[in-house]
């Protein structure tokens, strides 16, 4: 009961700085700003370590499919060169001039990835940046966090009114709101991935 602890004021002294009303808007503004903070800063924790982890596999698996973008399948190469080569021999026992024999393919087609590597990497280079953002957002939010909850100095009256400076500043930049979408763009990051694994098998 704030009455019990703090003492009553002097008369005419009700609305000073230091004054019980404001050490006991103090108190009760601590208090509901641990229980506030305390569940943002647990959940953008955990978001932190999960778009960590899952960034460096999705990293991981880009490595190992971005060579399909760059060069030729060599199993489609080697193919394409048989090919040729047993119409040449073909032409060669015909008697056929080998001038005629068309080529297997054009070579600018064998170096063009397929449509599957190009969506595959598509999707997960679009996931891989939600999981980086979504990182990135969780160190802002924690830092956001930091700053809200820090310290300040000053009588009750200072220390009310920057924390409700402070408060206003939370809502005018919409944190909860971004809080709230961090787990969406990590699920998005997520879904992108396994929809890239699908094409990929």
């Amino acid at each position: 009961d704030y009455e019990q602890r703090f003492p009553e004021d002097a008369y005419g002294a009700e609305m000073k700085s230091n004054a019980r009303v404001w050490r006991t808007y103090i108190q009760e503004a601590f208090k509901f700003d641990a229980e506030l903070t305390t569940g943002w800063n647990q959940s953008a924790e955990v978001l932190l370590v999960f778009a960590g982890l899952f960034s460096a596999v999705v990293t991981t698996f880009l490595v190992e499919t971005m060579g399909s973008l760059s060069s030729p399948n060599p199993a489609i190469l080697m193919l394409a060169l048989l090919e040729e080569q047993i119409r040449l021999q073909r032409a060669l026992s015909d008697g056929t001039p080998t001038g005629t024999v068309p080529a297997a393919s054009d070579s600018s087609s064998l170096s063009l990835p397929s449509h599957a590597d190009v969506w595959v990497n598509a999707l997960w280079f679009t996931s891989l940046t939600l999981s980086l953002s979504a990182a990135l957002m969780c160190v802002l939010v924690k830092q956001w966090i930091q700053n809200y909850t820090s310290v300040s100095s000053g009588t009750a009256h200072e220390q009310a009114r920057i924390r409700h400076f402070r408060y206003m500043g939370l809502e005018a930049w919409r944190v909860p709101s971004i809080i709230g979408w961090l787990p969406v763009l990590l699920h998005a990051a997520l879904l992108l991935f396994f929809a890239g694994m699908v094409i990929l098998l």
